[in-house]
């Protein structure tokens, strides 16, 4: 069984999520401090909300995925394609198991779990995935922290291209946006949904992966990344005590 905290001197693989690769590039001192030490940023509580909206869009393209049949609203952004059936879908979907892949050069098993994926008439896949917003503003993939969107959109397209599949550059973000001018609550929300095209490029993941084997193999932990809050905090709370 892989370890959950990297030891140099294993000669098992060591698991690494897309999550954590995601870390890596936002802040490797965390990273680093988290999978070679054991010591964790604080947690947040989930977004219970968001967990619901995915699992409901799931049970509907689904749905689909049986039927052979593309969703209206893909029909309505001129997307030919349709919901991928393939038997190991649910288990892509698990969130510790996802799509896996082994990569030779580090020993690593970096996985990740999708939301969805479609096929089109070429026989090619598009990576889907799906989130949860409520706003009035455009939506739009230009805000600052939807970078990480990208980045976790091009794991899922290079995890799947490793493992042999034809997967189109272009994967879709499905937005389900929550609307705040009904008169009252009544106890529902009411979603708009919208698709948003985005045209990856993984060719960054693989030199990542050794830049991880590269950090996680030091003795020595690694500088901040600049934008990182967590350790600008705990530097301000030192720095004061």
């Amino acid at each position: 069984m892989p370890a959950a905290i990297y030891n140099p001197a294993s000669n098992a693989p060591f698991r690494l999520s897309r999550s954590k690769i995601d870390l890596y590039t936002e802040c490797p001192r965390c990273f680093y401090l988290d999978r070679r030490l054991g010591v964790s940023r604080p947690s947040i509580p989930g977004f219970s909300l968001n967990s619901a909206v995915d699992a409901l869009l799931k049970k509907e393209f689904d749905l689909l995925r049986q039927k052979k049949e593309s969703h209206e609203l893909m029909r309505r952004y001129g997307i030919s394609a349709i919901p991928y059936f393939h038997p190991d879908m649910d288990v892509w979907r698990e969130n510790f198991t996802g799509q896996q892949y082994l990569h030779p050069q580090t020993n690593f098993l970096l996985f990740g779990a999708v939301d969805d994926i479609w096929i089109n008439p070429k026989k090619q896949l598009h990576i889907v995935d799906y989130k949860s917003t409520s706003t009035e503003k455009e939506i739009s993939l230009n805000d600052k922290y939807k970078e990480g969107y990208k980045r976790q959109m091009e794991i899922y397209q290079w995890l799947f291209l490793k493992n042999g599949f034809d997967v189109s550059p272009v994967g879709y973000f499905v937005f389900a946006n929550a609307g705040k001018n009904r008169p009252g609550f009544d106890a529902r929300l009411e979603f708009e949904l919208s698709i948003i095209s985005y045209t990856g490029d993984s060719s960054w993941v693989d030199p990542v992966i050794l830049e991880i084997k590269k950090c996680l193999d030091a003795d020595i932990i690694p500088n901040s990344g600049s934008a990182c809050e967590y350790c600008a905090y705990y530097q301000s709370r030192n720095s004061q005590s």
